[in-house]
C-alpha cells in the first residue's frame, strides 16, 4: 500500500468551540473547508498531514487512548505562546525519560495535544555515522 496523504478526523461536540480553539488559540491554518451548518467540515495543516473537524449531528465518543502529538522546535516558547492564547496547560514542559521536552494540553472535547520538542542532543536529531 503506498499513502499519499493522511489525516486525522475528528467530530467535535461543539464545532464553534473546536474552531476557536485550533485555529485561533492552538494557530493552526486552514487548508480548506466546506459545507455549512449543521455538516461542515474545516482542515487544518497539521505539520507533514491534516487535521479534519467535521460537523455531525452526533459526534461519537472519542476513542481511549488516542492524542495528537505535535513536533515543535521550542517546547517552551510554544508552552508561553499557548498560555498567552488563553489555553490552559495540563503539564508542564520537562525533559522525559526516552529525552524528548513534551507538555500537554486538551482540546474542548477533552483530546490530549502532546507538544513535544527534539533537543538538539536526542539521537534522532544527530547523524549516524
Amino acid at each position: 500500500m503506498q499513502v499519499l496523504q493522511s489525516r486525522v478526523l475528528l467530530r467535535p461536540a461543539d464545532m464553534d468551540a473546536a474552531i476557536a480553539f485550533y485555529e485561533h488559540q492552538v494557530g493552526l491554518a486552514r487548508y480548506r473547508e466546506w459545507g455549512e451548518r449543521p455538516h461542515r467540515g474545516i482542515v487544518y495543516f497539521l505539520g507533514g498531514g491534516f487535521l479534519e473537524l467535521t460537523e455531525s449531528d452526533a459526534p461519537g465518543p472519542r476513542p481511549a487512548g488516542v492524542r495528537l502529538w505535535l513536533q515543535v522546535a521550542d517546547a517552551a516558547a510554544a508552552r508561553d505562546e499557548l498560555a498567552g492564547r488563553a489555553v490552559a496547560i495540563v503539564s508542564e514542559p520537562e525533559h522525559k525519560p526516552w529525552g524528548l521536552i513534551e507538555f500537554t494540553v486538551r482540546d474542548p472535547d477533552g483530546l490530549p495535544l502532546v507538544v513535544v520538542e527534539t533537543p538538539r542532543s536526542h539521537p534522532l536529531r544527530r547523524r549516524a555515522d
